[in-house]
């Protein structure tokens, strides 16, 4: 069979991570080690290097596939500064976040709704609520112990000493509350220096985030969606075949709001370059059931119409951090009869990765959640490196394929309104 006409000279990728405090080198060293590996697999030619022009961070990348070239400019829409405020909170912050993060998902029914839906976001939600809860009442539990320790052997010393008396009720309560606090205070700091393994924390500063405003975009976040926004309109305007934009988790419900309104500023879009969308491993649920998160449901909505543009949604049971193999505008409740997007299918962890890498990994949630963006021992017919770096635009390597039918895309949201 004769290899499919090349489409696709030079590429322009948005990468738009997810709620991640951490630098974008990582995603470039991320996609140069992993992209080698790739290569090496599959058989095709991958060369990776930095940028050579100062600007938003990026890299370049070379890509030999089916013995034809096609190169890409990768650049990362950053936000991690916006992430590393919102975790700046003390420790008496984080547990209010608890309280009032808690209370809006519940309250608002929202959380039931989750619980309709895969489980392992469900789960992954309130992990840091557990967590956090555990290390409060070990916390509280250590210091009892001292507390106990300390006034039992006052008592003790001082029956013997002195006999009863009020110094002895003063002098064991003293003992007793002296320490408490400040052991409560240390033990809770130590359970917070241990977070880089934990991510109680992390995950409730990530939820917080998200329903800080109801599912209504922060401020400071909407100026640089609006920032981004501009980014992308400017590389739509310039010599590329594709201009591909990759969210990431959380990355992609701002990239759904990001490329609606892109379509509705330019209604008359020119082929060239294609415009595609690739979303891995959403969480779109956790802000589109929220009661004021109207926006994002219009912006699905929206999207979901329009033939500017080609959407393929992937996620992955394996993947316990995402709502796997929910398509998001159909759980959210906006499906109309003009819906044409986004295709849907998984990724098949448990059969594209090496059997003995997929056992040892199958529990490591939060690396499988970046397992999009890696190598795969067996894959099938998804391939980021290709998809990125490859000949073809993302419509013409997914236009044969047919969604996963194990799908789920009825309407699960409690709210489904478009406006206010």
């Amino acid at each position: 069979m004769p290899a499919p006409p090349q489409t696709v000279r030079r590429r322009k990728v948005f990468y738009i991570p997810g709620y991640d405090p951490f630098p974008a080198r990582r995603y470039r060293e991320l996609y140069r080690t992993e992209g080698a590996k790739q290569a090496e697999i599959s058989d095709y030619g991958l060369h990776v290097e930095a940028s050579s022009h100062d600007g938003p961070y990026g890299w370049h990348a070379s890509g030999l596939i089916d013995d034809t070239r096609a190169t890409a400019d990768f650049e990362v829409l950053l936000w991690s500064d916006i992430v590393r405020d919102s975790m700046s909170n003390s420790i008496p912050g984080t547990y209010w976040q608890l309280i009032r993060t808690s209370w809006i998902y519940i309250s608002s029914g929202t959380l039931r709704r989750l619980a309709v839906l895969p489980k392992g976001p469900l789960a992954a939600a309130l992990y840091p609520i557990g967590v956090l809860i555990l290390q409060l009442l070990a916390a509280v539990l250590a210091a009892h112990l001292v507390g106990w320790g300390l006034s039992t052997l006052f008592e003790a010393a001082a029956l013997w000493a002195i006999g009863p008396g009020a110094i002895l009720t003063w002098g064991s309560s003293l003992l007793y509350w002296t320490p408490f606090f400040a052991i409560v205070v240390l033990v809770l700091r130590w359970f917070k220096s241990q977070d880089r393994r934990i991510y109680a924390y992390y995950l409730m500063h990530d939820y917080a985030f998200s329903a800080g405003l109801k599912g209504a975009t922060p401020p400071a976040l909407q100026t640089r969606l609006d920032e981004f926004r501009g980014s992308i309109a400017t590389a739509l305007l310039q010599d590329y075949d594709e201009v591909l934009v990759v969210g990431h988790s959380s990355g992609a419900h701002l990239a759904v709001s990001i490329l609606a309104d892109i379509l509705r500023a330019n209604p008359n879009l020119p082929p060239k370059p294609a415009l595609s969308f690739l979303s891995l491993g959403h969480v779109i649920p956790m802000v589109s059931f929220l009661p004021d998160a109207w926006q994002v449901r219009k912006d699905l909505q929206f999207l979901s119409e329009r033939d500017e543009i080609v959407w393929v949604d992937v996620t992955a049971q394996g993947d316990g951090c995402c709502f796997a193999l929910c398509d998001p505008v159909g759980v959210s409740g906006v499906s109309t009869r003009e819906k044409q997007w986004p295709l849907v299918f998984s990724a098949q962890f448990s059969r594209t990765m090496a059997p003995e890498r997929w056992t040892a990994q199958r529990r490591q949630y939060f690396k499988l959640h970046f397992q999009y963006l890696c190598a795969f021992e067996n894959p099938l017919d998804y391939d980021y490196f290709q998809i990125t770096a490859g000949p073809l635009t993302l419509g013409q390597r997914y236009a044969t394929r047919a969604p996963s039918p194990s799908r789920i895309d009825v309407p699960v949201s409690k709210y489904t309104n478009t406006a206010p």
